[in-house]
């Protein structure tokens, strides 16, 4: 007879809360820089984590640039490429965007870029509704392991991880106790 094993995971807290406030800003500080003078640009947030960085991100460039910047959410779950073969129907959020997105420079907003699946999904959700100038990615992970060609163009911190490890942003707009990001292996 076999025993088994329980392996426990480990977790590490490789951003605490300064240290995502830390990246944020500048994150912030570069979006504004590369848009000085575009009245075009506006966020749109990924449902979950990206919505409440991006924001955070809107909020610290009207602190401190005086900058009004349109915002929207974005709910993938109908553009995910992983839908086939799942026993269950995804859940329905809704996607709120409201300004026309024809012409704009869309940033969206993520918390963590891994595959690159997650933002063609978003990139497919935002050419629904028009078309756009551009389309830049601000991340606040970036972990590495693309199966898509896909690169952020505001990286709030780069993580070497394996392909194993899940890498989860904690905020406390989602109930936890304070920010952080973690590894868990």
């Amino acid at each position: 007879m076999k025993k088994s094993v329980s392996v426990g995971t480990s977790e590490a807290v490789v951003m605490g809360r300064s240290a995502m406030c830390e990246a944020l800003d500048r994150i912030a500080d570069a979006i504004v820089e590369n848009h000085k003078d575009d009245a075009m640009m506006a966020l749109v947030g990924i449902r979950t984590g990206g919505i409440h960085l991006a924001r955070r991100l809107v909020s610290t460039m009207q602190e401190r640039f005086a900058r009004e910047v349109p915002i929207g959410t974005l709910d993938i779950n109908l553009y995910r490429d992983d839908l086939v073969g799942r026993a269950r129907q995804p859940v329905l959020r809704t996607t709120d965007i409201p300004f026309d997105v024809t012409d704009r420079n869309i940033v969206l907003v993520d918390d963590v870029l891994f595959t690159g699946r997650t933002i063609r999904a978003a990139m497919d959700g935002v050419m629904d509704l028009g078309r756009p100038a551009r389309i830049q990615l601000a991340i606040l992970v970036d972990r590495g392991h693309r199966e898509l060609p896909i690169a952020a163009d505001f990286v709030g911190r780069e993580l070497v991880t394996t392909e194993k490890q899940m890498v989860k942003v904690r905020l406390q707009e989602e109930g936890h106790l304070t920010d952080a990001v973690i590894i868990t292996s």
